[in-house]
């Protein structure tokens, strides 16, 4: 074969596992035989359709079959899968259609007027809608498309039948683009994180390593499969070694509980709401979760309270540090650790280096906080058509800088002691202040603003806006949150608005977050 990449993965696994199931999402199941011939035809149906190497291919929708047909018929192919958040407001989709360059756009079909609208005017010309009751030619459609190509959507089932059942061999190396995640930058501009194949697989690799994953395992899908943890942590290094996947579109605790038992399902992976959400629940107490091995957690440190949930059953959680950028594992702390170094991060993952650097760019001492930075095979190597925020990443050496701060202990643990300045995890949602900020700023009553971090009982954390007007302005908060709406994610806008009379600000000017939050944080 000339394909290296993650594209030949189910033609590999084919001979080795066919008869197996490989997918169950709801009553259907496919084994890999079926997986791979599907994923074959609709390699060929976009390469018909003009889809080449290296070309962007998006994908908006929950979890489903179709997400994963489509990463490994791009995989194939040689082009590049772009999956979007499902949660982002039409702007902000649209913006990323045309940052990546989009031609294909597959959608749920529920989703599809929130996809006519954030394609139109972008280079997207074929659109795919996933769903058996959806209609070739929707009435919600949107017409008249500013690039003049027609904007309704095509039966996702019936382009694929049209494909042949034959495996597409491209030319696709370990280096070659496979995946565009978005991440939200500190300027409020999001960057496309460019995940090449070897990025993909070396993650893979590090996780059937440090989890000991195996041909047994049923891992259960709660968390989207957009977000690069649950992808490339859990569904793809159970493909890659041959186990079952089960892909749930939406995240609801008795139904996961009831799945876990059914299935017997042996890993999940979450973050710290989901967990909490999960032993809150009135059925936990009775629910077998006797198959369970287990349980990875990352976005945030996971409660006290929720951690003893999981150890009275006899469970615990393998926690982690990572973000897109490293594909996205960087450490892991062993579920047999999870007492002795609560609060820590863990240790690299086997194939990945992580080091803390001090202000002059050389390794801090023991114990001494510094940055955390990584260097490995997973650490990707660009940012799509960003050579700015490409080269402010990494330093001569070629350590990728995280911007979060940390030290290690004696054993080598990293503990996390600042996250990226500013950021905010939301129910494990990354949310930069600076893009809030720039649609609040947008309101000319507005003289000033900050948003922050508020501890939340249920997300961890929520965005509060500290608003300072313009003298002689009014603005009340639903105002505030009405102007956001549509324009943002519902998750990112703020919770709570407090109005000040004075922002505290550095000598240069910059506004002290530090002193907001401990005089507008009750």
């Amino acid at each position: 074969m000339e394909n290296f990449g993650i594209g030949s993965w189910l033609q590999r696994r084919r001979p080795k596992s066919g008869s197996k199931i490989a997918l169950i999402s709801g009553d259907r199941q496919l084994s890999y035989e079926e997986f791979a011939e599907r994923s074959d035809r609709l390699a060929n149906a976009l390469k018909a359709g003009g889809v080449a190497k290296g070309d962007r291919v998006a994908y908006l929708g929950e979890n489903h079959p179709a997400f994963l047909e489509t990463l490994f018929a791009c995989g194939q192919l040689g082009a590049i899968f772009v999956p979007l958040n499902t949660r982002l407001a039409p702007p902000e989709l649209t913006f990323q259609l045309e940052d990546c360059g989009a031609v294909v756009l597959i959608h749920s079909a529920s989703l599809n007027g929130l996809a006519a609208s954030a394609a139109e005017g972008t280079r997207v010309s074929l659109r795919l809608a996933v769903g058996d009751s959806f209609q070739r030619r929707t009435t919600d459609a949107v017409s008249g498309s500013g690039n003049g190509l027609p904007t309704a959507a095509q039966d996702y089932e019936e382009v694929l039948s049209s494909g042949a059942p034959l495996h597409v061999d491209e030319e696709v190396g370990l280096d070659d683009g496979a995946m565009i995640l978005y991440t939200s930058g500190t300027t409020g501009r999001p960057k496309g994180a460019l995940l090449t194949h070897g990025n993909i697989t070396w993650n893979c690799i590090n996780v059937v390593v440090d989890f000991d994953f195996s041909s047994s395992d049923v891992a259960l899908m709660i968390s989207p499969m957009f977000h690069v943890a649950s992808l490339d942590m859990g569904v793809l290094p159970t493909l890659l070694k041959g186990g079952t996947v089960v892909l749930e579109s939406k995240f609801d605790p008795q139904r996961a509980l009831e799945l876990i038992e059914q299935h017997r399902a042996t890993t999940i992976s979450g973050v710290p709401t989901t967990y909490q959400m999960l032993c809150e629940h009135p059925a936990w107490p009775t629910a077998d979760l006797g198959s369970l091995n287990k349980l990875t957690c990352g976005g945030s440190a996971v409660p006290m309270r929720v951690l003893e949930a999981y150890e009275a059953r006899g469970l615990r959680f393998s926690n982690g540090y990572g973000m897109t950028e490293t594909a996205p594992g960087a450490t892991t702390l062993p579920a047999a650790r999870s007492r002795d170094k609560a609060g820590s991060s863990g240790l690299p993952h086997f194939f990945s280096d992580v080091r803390i650097a001090d202000v002059a760019g050389g390794v801090a001492e023991q114990g001494a906080v510094g940055e955390i930075q990584i260097k490995g095979p997973n650490v990707i190597r660009e940012y799509w058509n960003r050579p700015d925020a490409t080269a402010e990443s990494y330093d001569d050496g070629g350590w990728f800088k995280s911007g979060d701060m940390g030290y290690k202990d004696a054993d080598g643990f990293v503990f996390v002691s600042d996250r990226l300045k500013d950021m905010i995890i939301s129910g494990g949602e990354n949310i930069y202040p600076a893009e809030v900020e720039q649609a609040i700023s947008e309101l000319g009553s507005v003289g000033s603003v900050a948003v922050i971090g508020v501890p939340d009982k249920k997300w961890g954390e929520v965005p509060r806006a500290v608003v300072m007007l313009r003298e002689g302005a009014s603005l009340t908060e639903d105002e505030l949150k009405e102007h956001l709406a549509g324009k943002l994610a519902r998750y990112k806008i703020p919770k709570t608005v407090v109005f000040v009379d004075d922002m505290p600000r550095t000598a240069s000017g910059k506004i002290r977050k530090s002193e907001l939050r401990r005089s507008t944080v009750s």
